[in-house]
């Protein structure tokens, strides 16, 4: 069973049984259906069936030349709203399945940005070579099957603006230093000292999340799963149409990344409000616009 299929109200997908009739349950009532021929007798399908609005589940497999649909794997999904990011990405093909995710380094979040790519029919009909680079938009969004709201941190606009600052300039930092600029290699190494020092000695006397506010960090085994930190900027509370149980999308900021994540109201701790925080660990979605 998919994971994270709770994330958008199906929880009660507990067995193979389950997970066959909410197959079959797409397939019937698919609300989107994208075909690439790869030749006269062969076609990958890709049939969403929506149970909220932009949320749904994905059945990916491929048609014979009798016609016969078979199943080749299945997802939950978020489609994102705006643009996350645009920088150069690269595309991998999964080992297992006929699944494929994207990576890019954003100079935001300071590591290689993976993410399960949604769209992989746009992607087969306008392909990115192996091993090439494109620019091209993508739409990030998250589902999290835990987590839990934290107060913000205070400070005043002029502290904000500066943290803003910082975080730009830290940006540009690593741009540099990817490109072999010594100085800003050095510039960021002080940087790292400096902020192990001010950490060392606050973290004495204050918890760690009044320290930090923000954060993303790969988690676990998975390439596209991370653990986030960051600050919500708006909430709305969905009802899946077919098992009516419902899940919050959080619209959550996180090193200047806007981006939403579907959580089953049953599995977040707290009260989500604009303006506190969102932790959790989340797999990593995206639609690139090829």
């Amino acid at each position: 069973m998919h994971s994270f299929l709770r994330a958008v109200g199906f929880s009660s997908v507990k067995s193979r049984n389950d997970e066959e009739k909410l197959i079959q349950l797409v397939i019937d009532n698919a609300t989107e259906k994208q075909v690439f021929r790869m030749s006269e007798d062969r076609a990958v399908v890709e049939l969403t069936m929506e149970v909220a609005e932009d949320t749904g589940v994905v059945v990916r497999g491929e048609t014979d030349a009798r016609g016969v649909f078979h199943v080749a794997h299945y997802f939950p999904i978020r489609k994102g709203a705006v643009i996350t990011t645009e920088e150069p990405l690269f595309v991998n093909k999964r080992v297992d399945t006929d699944a494929y995710t994207g990576m890019c380094d954003d100079y935001r979040i300071g590591v290689s940005l993976i993410f399960y790519i949604q769209n992989v029919v746009d992607l087969l009909k306008n392909p990115i070579r192996k091993k090439e680079r494109r620019r091209c938009p993508v739409y990030l969004s998250a589902l999290a099957t835990e987590g839990k709201i934290l107060l913000p941190v205070e400070k005043t606009k002029k502290e904000a603006e500066k943290v803003k600052t910082d975080l730009q300039n830290r940006s540009a930092l690593i741009a540099e230093a990817k490109q072999g600029n010594q100085e800003a290699m050095q510039s960021l190494t002080m940087d790292d000292i400096d902020q192990y020092a001010v950490v060392s000695r606050r973290i004495r006397k204050e918890d760690i999340y009044s320290i930090v506010e923000t954060s993303f960090i790969p988690y676990g085994s998975e390439s596209d799963n991370y653990s986030i930190l960051g600050y919500i900027n708006r909430v709305e509370k969905q009802t899946n149409f077919y098992t009516k149980e419902e899940f919050y999308v959080l619209n959550v900021e996180c090193n200047e990344m806007s981006y939403d994540v579907c959580i089953h109201a049953d599995d977040l701790l707290g009260e989500p409000e604009p303006g506190r925080r969102f932790r959790g660990n989340v797999w990593m979605q995206g639609k690139v616009e090829v």
